[in-house]
């Protein structure tokens, strides 16, 4: 059934060649590809700063077009319903929630859930000892996302309650604050925002994302109306994460402080450190297969039985098998 499923969203796409616009067919135009900004680390901030990624998008007839900036899904996937972008990267907790609001973009890649830097984090000292230490105590989370399946995830896998432990919304460029402040007790979260916390040497994982049994994988979204007529931009898009994933993967240092290495942007010392760890752990981009279609479909199945939406969403009749698009 999945790969039925996923054939059937390719598709539509116009896999034999006949939505291959102008720029994918070599006329002389050009298409322009709108990213949010990646900021100073990863694989597209390199390739923005070395020219990289302009150099193979060129090869297919497209440029880039850096639109706002990285940062959650949820209000990407509002500028991708909204024609504002083309290309954005997300998790599939948000993914899915964004999914149950009639969308115009479809996931084409998969990078595996990340085992060390998502988890549920804690203050040094704070007496949390485990993930059952959480009962009766405030945790921050954000609505839907990835926050919210982490902690759900680790309280399941320990058979609490979800009702037994606070969950106090809030968003994550919010959250910092917060918890240093001692306002919640614990914080469920990613690396994008653990590694600073971790590398201060002030908290740590109660459970990280391996304990968990996170099935939180990162994805790619391209809008729905992009891919049908630029497929062939999708596919050297895809190639491009790809190829970049494996170097980040093997040097992760060099992929770090891309623009500045000081300022708020930056990670030094024990921070920079934590995160060259994590990413050593972590996963590439790759196409979305069988496999991994199983495991949306039972973060889908985990949200509708805990109330995240209000039904099970069809997470594969929004994805798209990128080594079938011409």
């Amino acid at each position: 059934m999945a790969a039925v499923a996923l054939a059937t969203v390719a598709s539509l796409l116009s896999l034999s060649g006949c939505g291959t616009s102008a720029a994918d067919s070599g006329t002389g135009s050009t298409v322009t590809v709108r990213i949010p900004d990646p900021g100073n680390a990863g694989v597209l901030a390199l390739g923005k700063k070395d020219g990289s990624l302009a150099r193979e998008l060129a090869k297919v007839h497209a440029k880039v077009e850096w639109t706002g900036s990285s940062g959650p899904f949820a209000p990407a996937a509002q500028a991708l319903n909204a024609d504002q972008l083309d290309i954005a990267v997300g998790s599939i907790t948000s993914g899915i929630t964004s999914l149950s609001q009639k969308p115009g973009f479809a996931f084409f890649t998969a990078t595996a859930p990340d085992p060390a830097g998502e988890g549920i984090l804690v203050r040094n000292g704070s007496g949390i000892g485990s993930v059952k230490d959480l009962v009766g105590r405030k945790v921050a989370v954000n609505q839907g996302g990835t926050g919210e399946y982490l902690l759900l995830k680790a309280l399941a896998k320990e058979g609490i309650a979800p009702d037994k432990v606070r969950r106090v919304y809030l968003r994550p460029d919010q959250t910092a604050a917060v918890f240093n402040a001692g306002q919640v007790d614990a914080w469920a979260v990613w690396a994008t925002y653990s590694v600073t916390e971790i590398g201060s040497g002030k908290a740590h994982f109660v459970a990280d994302g391996r304990a968990i049994g996170s099935d939180n994988y990162s994805l790619t979204a391209v809008r729905t109306a992009f891919a049908e007529e630029h497929p062939q931009v999708v596919k050297a898009l895809y190639r491009y994460l790809h190829d970049g994933s494996v170097k980040e993967k093997r040097d992760p240092a060099a992929y770090l402080n891309v623009n500045t290495d000081t300022g708020p942007e930056a990670l030094t010392g024990e921070a920079k450190r934590v995160q060259v760890e994590f990413t050593r752990q972590g996963a590439t981009v790759e196409p979305i297969t069988d496999a991994d279609i199983k495991r949306f479909r039972d973060v889908a199945r985990f949200y509708a039985d805990h109330k995240v939406t209000p039904a099970e969403v069809d997470v594969a009749a929004h994805l798209l098998d990128v080594t079938r698009l011409s």
